[in-house]
């Protein structure tokens, strides 16, 4: 351990993901951090996701496959065995670039002040095709209540100080979509928020990625996360849409509320909403 390369943890939670699942882990080894803390929390797979995390058993610090009670416990259980003083969580179908890890390293020892870092992150299709890159600008408590219309970054891109987690987390395990946010948004009331103008990673959008496949769900409790924290103004809008939106299509709004968090986020917005073209 040196000074200047500070423990970094890193989490994996996955889930029957073995498709994605190697491609992950070799980006968090091939970073070659020196001081690297690396958790894989599988869910039990059925798959061969115990195949391949065995294959790379001897470099992670821990490793489990046992059934869990979802994405936000797993990540939630791994900061809990780790000792990093630097945190962050890995999904099993995104991956670091290069020199990542060194990059925030580098930032956490010149910004002392600071208690969570962002970069930039890009969204790729399982052809490769960039879908869009996000830049990390503005990381205020009033940006992050517009993350419905542009106040967003990409979770895999930030990673934050032991302290932070201790001031604000653990993760909301009743949660299945907005967890991540409704952290960033009590974190950012508690520690400051230091952008690094440099691509930290990669999410892989694909039919199976749950916030494009339940894309309404997400947005319903992305929406409900920000409303409890106080941003009720900032969601109205992209709401009222998605209000019109479900008006028009009767037989998808039963489908997209059939979820029980959804069906929750959606009776806790409605009386605050108006739809836009209302009467």
């Amino acid at each position: 351990m040196t000074s200047d390369h500070p423990r970094i943890t890193i989490v994996t939670p996955s889930y029957n993901q073995g498709e994605f699942l190697e491609q992950t882990i070799v980006s968090v080894l091939d970073q070659r951090y020196p001081n690297l803390e690396y958790i894989v929390m599988d869910g039990g797979s059925a798959d061969k996701s115990v195949e391949i995390i065995k294959r790379y058993a001897r470099h992670l610090f821990y490793w489990t496959s046992e059934k869990d009670g979802g994405q936000a416990e797993a990540i939630n259980r791994g900061f809990k065995l780790s000792s990093g003083e630097i945190l962050g969580w890995l999904n099993s179908d995104d991956r670091l670039e290069s020199q990542a890890l060194e990059v925030v390293a580098e930032h956490a020892q010149r910004f002392p002040q600071a208690g969570a870092f962002v970069g930039h992150g890009r969204r790729i299709d399982t052809t490769g095709r960039q879908m869009n890159y996000t830049r990390s600008e503005n990381l205020s408590f009033e940006r992050f209540c517009h993350w419905l219309s542009g106040g967003s970054f990409l979770q895999p891109s930030c990673f934050f100080r032991r302290r932070a987690w201790e001031l604000a987390g653990p993760l909301d395990e009743t949660l299945n979509f907005a967890f991540d946010i409704e952290l960033w948004l009590r974190m950012v009331q508690q520690v400051s928020f230091h952008p690094i103008d440099e691509l930290l990673s990669t999410t892989l959008a694909h039919p199976r990625a749950k916030t494009m496949a339940l894309s309404y769900q997400s947005n319903l409790e992305v929406a409900f996360v920000v409303i409890k924290a106080g941003g009720i103004n900032s969601v109205r809008r992209p709401l009222g849409e998605m209000v019109n939106s479900l008006a028009r299509h009767e037989a998808m709004a039963e489908q997209i509320l059939s979820l029980p968090l959804a069906r929750l986020a959606w009776r806790f917005a409605r009386p605050f909403l108006k739809a836009p073209g209302a009467r």
